[in-house]
């Protein structure tokens, strides 16, 4: 079953290579989707792929890399997009 999930992870998740760490994992989960920072120092990022696999990479978002410091994850969910197909990073 296709899940789709909308985070916003706040806390020091920027300049910790936290963007860069989360599209390795979403590679390795199978999960596809996008990563942006946004100017209130937080992180979005939409996920979508096998329920299991979206359910881990949002578990992953609590803690993410070793230099970050998540105080805060939201989850929304939405319908899966068809035209996502691996994890990029957006500038």
């Amino acid at each position: 079953m296709t899940e789709c999930v909308r985070l916003r992870i706040q806390g020091r998740v920027q300049g910790v290579w936290f963007r860069g760490s989360m599209q390795h994992e979403a590679r390795r989960l199978g999960v596809a989707g996008w990563v942006r920072n946004l100017p209130d120092g937080s992180v979005e990022a939409l996920v979508t792929g096998e329920a299991a696999a979206v359910r881990a990479l949002v578990a992953w978002s609590h803690e993410g890399p070793s230099g970050a410091r998540v105080t805060k994850v939201a989850a929304s969910p939405e319908p899966p997009p068809a035209d996502l197909h691996d994890f990029r990073i957006e500038h």
